[in-house]
């Protein structure tokens, strides 16, 4: 249990650093977990969310033990969140093609902009809340 700690303290690193809300932070927990705490999660749980978050991008600071993402993440929390959204929209079976590219198309249909990594932080909010919205529109529906 030693290890908890620092796990815990990475997983809210992690968290922010990819700029993830309250609400998609525990809906990604609940997910992984069915947990929506991440106090309430074992030493296992904890090393699934840290790879979730490292799978959407999140890097680890060098020295802690995980390997980065083959994609190079943005450098832009905006951007990231937008795509940790999608990612998680996907695992929910939310948009019917799931992938990059209709990703890429949504946010030119909101922006006009070719590339995620050109947005500013309040077009970035746009897409979010647009994304966020789907997704509940769809859960409500469910």
């Amino acid at each position: 249990m030693s290890n908890r700690n620092p796990m815990l303290a990475k997983i809210h690193i992690a968290a922010k650093e990819l700029g993830l809300d309250d609400a998609t932070y525990r809906q990604i927990l609940e997910r992984l977990t069915g947990k929506s705490s991440s106090r309430d999660l074992k030493d296992h749980q904890l090393a699934a969310v840290l790879a979730e978050f490292q799978r959407l991008g999140w890097t680890p600071p060098k020295g802690s033990s995980g390997a980065a993402t083959s994609r190079k993440p943005s450098g832009k929390a905006h951007v990231r969140k937008v795509f940790a959204i999608w990612s998680d929209m996907c695992k929910s079976g939310i948009p019917e093609t799931p992938t990059r590219a209709s990703l890429l198309a949504f946010v030119k249909r909101m922006t006009g902009l070719d590339d995620p990594e050109w947005m500013t932080a309040i077009q970035a909010n746009t897409v979010t809340e647009a994304l966020k919205s789907w997704r509940k529109r769809v859960e409500d529906a469910r």
